[in-house]
């Protein structure tokens, strides 16, 4: 608890304290005998204790033109409730609006403390190493190559690569993995991570503004500002219903007794059920608990190690209806070994591959060189010239004044080169030089722990469809596919054929459903920004997945999708609830009061009673989602 939240508590216990004697001593009758005003002073005295904050706040906001709040209409309220000398009614409205503004300020600081812990992973300072010795700088003030030497507990200041050393990473403020990692020479980590048993040098390889630990707290604080639609909806409700019950209140007091006629009598009874009116009316248990609850969703997805940038997002993957996958990196492992060299002479193809692959980054490429290096090859780029890459086929060179062309069976058609066609479970390279055919090579892929699992765990949270998207051909499309058992394969798609096939499901989406993509991030940006929701894959590190994606999966766990969509449509119930509920009950007692049926005590349960009710049910889902 807070200074500021133990300060109000001692006020309640205070007013409390004075008032409990004074309410029992005006139902038996002992303060008859004093003349009104001493009752009168007696009585604000409690109230002053519990509620001077509220009226300073209430006249305060009108000065500068803002009249229509929650302090306005207490303040109101209770001045009512003096004037038709309901003195003990007076009191009990503000000590216990006092109390659930006390209730609501700890469940907004329990939910902030998910986010904050994720804060917290900020490191406050870097081990600098300068001609030989260690100064303690500012993160800020550390130059992309500079070492930075990390020793045991201590947080990795910005991204790097180590250079020195072993040691085990405690990776879970990122990912909310809590088994640690291992790390040694030549390993990439990331900022935000905690350093376990050893000592190690890293090289930076990122500034700190474009570290791993800044995009994600800068994530992380902006994700209030983009708001679902219900919650945007509460905030438009509340600045007109709080004016219009303000009036029908003025309404009460005047119109009542006009009608009914009477005396003094009738226009306190009036004034009375007006007073009623404006303490049912205050928006508080809806204004409160509704971003509460997708705060508290947001705070329990980051316990997971899923960011999710906005509760609007929140509220729309709520509705998934369709999840389209991309195969490479995210349904599968993207570790591509060789598994098969179909040539007469397969170290004579696999130099011939290699060095036609050794200016490419694409993972099948680097697997060949893997394989070639493991075999003893020692690549010499100079043999190497005029290489040229077409997206989705494959690359075209020059290796020993051969030209070589590698890739898929699309490139040898596209060249007229005629090869025999493999049929094998796998991507399949392609390999002719001078255009005659030279043979193939077999790259195989494993499907990603965890993948079939979650494609189940969709199928029951009730997703209509699972849709896998990937370059690679028909044959090991499908196979993957059958595997998984995803209702609808395409395969032998070009980058841009992703966006195309994205746009024609999402023109199939059924009405009020929801399309997510999640890919790896990196190279599916146009994908994930034409989803209606984006979720990158395994993105640690990876400045295009949280630019471009809505929702970041900081780890490769594909289930969490099923997670994060469990999460939202909790929230979702939640604080649907809390609307029903909410409105259901102020009606019912705001029709009641009109008619005089309903007392100030009503009214207390009504408005605080409802609010704590309300934001109880909004802690629920500040539980670890497991």
């Amino acid at each position: 608890m807070s200074g500021k939240q133990k300060k109000i508590l001692v006020r309640i216990i205070i007013s409390a304290v004075m008032f409990i004697p004074l309410l029992v001593a005006e139902h038996t009758g002992a303060l008859d005998r004093l003349p009104a005003p001493a009752v009168f002073m007696i009585f604000l005295i409690p109230y002053a204790v519990a509620g001077y904050d509220v009226v300073k706040k209430a006249c305060t906001n009108i000065s500068h033109g803002k009249v229509f709040d929650e302090n306005f209409l207490m303040t109101i309220a209770t001045f009512g409730a003096f004037v038709v000398k309901e003195y003990p009614e007076a009191v009990a409205v503000m000590l216990f609006y006092q109390i659930g503004e006390l209730f609501q300020s700890y469940a907004v600081g329990k939910s902030r403390q998910s986010i904050a812990e994720m804060m917290d992973m900020a490191p406050e300072y870097a081990n600098l190493e300068e001609n030989g010795t260690v100064s303690r700088v500012d993160p800020d003030d550390v130059e992309i190559g500079s070492i930075v030497v990390v020793k045991p507990g201590e947080k990795i200041p910005l991204d790097g690569i180590v250079t020195e050393g072993e040691t085990m990473i405690d990776t879970s403020a990122l990912t909310g993995e809590s088994v640690p990692r291992r790390a040694t020479v030549g390993d990439l980590l990331y900022s935000g991570c905690i350093n376990g048993s050893g000592t190690v040098k890293i090289r930076t390889t990122k500034e700190y503004d474009d570290s791993t630990v800044a995009k994600i707290l800068e994530l992380v604080e902006n994700a209030g500002e983009k708001k679902a639609r219900v919650e945007n909806f509460i905030t438009r409700f509340a600045k007109y219903y709080t004016p219009a019950v303000t009036f029908s209140a003025i309404a009460l007091a005047v119109g009542g007794p006009l009608i009914s006629g009477g005396g003094l009598a009738s226009v306190s009874n009036w004034l009375m059920r007006a007073c009623t009116f404006l303490v049912v009316s205050c928006p508080c248990a809806l204004v409160i608990s509704v971003p509460l609850g997708f705060f508290g969703g947001i705070g329990a997805a980051s316990k997971q190690g899923i960011l999710i940038k906005g509760s609007n997002y929140l509220e729309l993957i709520s509705r998934t209806d369709t999840v389209v996958f991309d195969k490479t990196g995210t349904l599968t492992k993207g570790e591509f070994r060789v598994n098969r060299i179909m040539a007469a002479d397969e170290d004579r193809l696999l130099y011939l591959a290699a060095h036609g692959e050794s200016c490419s980054t694409h993972p099948i490429a680097l697997s060949i060189l893997e394989e070639y290096e493991r075999r003893g090859g020692k690549l010499d780029t100079g043999r190497v010239s005029d290489v040229k890459e077409i997206a989705g086929h494959g690359i075209c060179a020059m290796v020993d004044g051969r030209s070589m062309l590698l890739g898929n069976i699309k490139l040898m058609d596209e060249y007229g080169v005629t090869c025999e066609r493999y049929k094998e479970s796998g991507t399949l390279v392609y390999v002719a030089a001078d255009g005659h055919f030279e043979g193939a090579l077999l790259i195989s892929d494993g499907i990603k722990e965890g993948a079939a699992e979650a494609i189940r765990e969709l199928k029951a949270l009730g997703v209509n469809r699972s849709v896998m998207l990937t370059g690679d051909r028909n044959e090991t499309a499908r196979a993957v596919s059958e595997e998984l058992k995803t209702d609808i394969c395409y395969a032998e798609l070009l980058p841009g054929d992703k966006v195309t096939k994205v746009e024609e499901l999402l023109r199939e989406e059924r009405k009020g459903g929801c399309l997510v993509f999640a890919g790896d991030g990196i190279n599916d940006a146009p994908v994930l920004a034409r989803a209606d929701v984006g979720i990158a894959m395994g993105a640690m590190g990876s400045d295009a997945a949280i630019e471009a994606a809505d929702i970041v999966l900081m780890d490769d766990d594909i289930r969490k999708i099923g997670t994060v969509i469990g999460i939202s449509r909790r929230t979702m119930g939640i604080v649907r609830q809390n609307i029903v509920f909410a409105l259901g009950v102020k009606l019912l007692v705001l029709v009641l009061s009109a008619f005089g049926a309903a007392n100030m005590w009503a009214a207390v349960f009504a408005d605080v009673g409802v609010c704590v009710l309300a934001i109880l049910n909004s802690m629920r889902n500040l539980k670890e989602v497991h």
